[in-house]
């Protein structure tokens, strides 16, 4: 099968348009379970009726494991809002509707949220093993939800189709607590702009009625998460300051 060029590239995988589908090949370092496992956070997703692609077939192509999924036409809201930046409080609206409808989802099939912090916390390295410990045991601390969290999203993670917008990039899903959620993406949004961050968080309060620092108290452990991930762009010093100063 000639591919050709991959539209985009990650860590990950490669990701092709072909015929009218999106195809998403894995690098070989990752194990055979991993395009199922994947296919079956988005497949939760969209069984529960969010505007997610649907997941085609999961099967090796050109020997390689990979999803083959519905392709979706249409720019991210993150293009959009580059385009015309005008355009960032609407867009930061809607985003947060439908941050706020993942949400309601129930998701115990899927890894509980607790578990992959944990993972991640356990795996940063040079970190003082003494900050490593206390942010364990806050975490076992916390109340979670059993609720479905996306784990990356943000507005390149949502594609205006239409009057549609559909979600995509499922691979951090989990079963956990939407405060930490919207955390996470507040600490991304605070990598580009402070102001959008503190409006996207603005937003989301008022709209879910959760209060800012219960959402906040999460952001030393999502911090350290984030710094397991070896984000070539990330500024480790921003995490550490989170870690440090307990979220404000």
């Amino acid at each position: 099968m000639n591919l050709g060029e991959p539209i985009a590239s990650g860590n990950t995988a490669n990701i092709y348009f072909y015929e009218n589908t999106i195809i998403k090949i894995f690098k070989d370092h990752l194990p055979d379970t991993e395009p199922e496992y994947e296919a079956r956070k988005q497949r939760v997703a969209y069984g529960s009726g969010l505007r997610v692609p649907n997941i085609i077939d999961v099967k090796k192509v050109n020997g390689k494991q990979a999803i083959i999924m519905e392709y979706v036409d249409g720019k991210t809201l993150g293009e959009l809002v580059t385009e015309n930046m005008a355009q960032v409080e609407s867009f930061l609206q809607k985003s947060v509707d439908i941050q706020i409808d993942i949400h309601t989802v129930l998701a115990e099939s899927l890894e509980p949220m607790r578990n992959k912090l944990h993972r991640q916390i356990e795996a940063v390295e040079g970190l003082d093993e003494q900050v490593k410990t206390s942010l364990l045991m806050k975490l076992e601390s916390m109340d979670v939800e059993n609720r479905l969290c996306h784990g990356d999203f943000h507005l390149y993670n949502l594609i205006k189709s239409g009057e549609e917008v559909f979600i995509i990039d499922w691979v951090d899903a989990s079963a956990g607590d939407p405060r930490a959620d919207v955390c996470r993406t507040y600490i991304l949004y605070t990598q580009v702009s402070v102001e959008m961050a503190e409006l996207y968080l603005k937003l989301y309060c008022e709209k879910s009625g959760r209060g800012r620092k219960e959402i906040l108290e999460w952001a030393p452990i999502i911090a350290a998460a984030r710094l397991s991930e070896n984000v070539a762009t990330e500024d480790s010093n921003r995490l550490m300051k989170y870690i440090s100063n307990g979220g404000e």
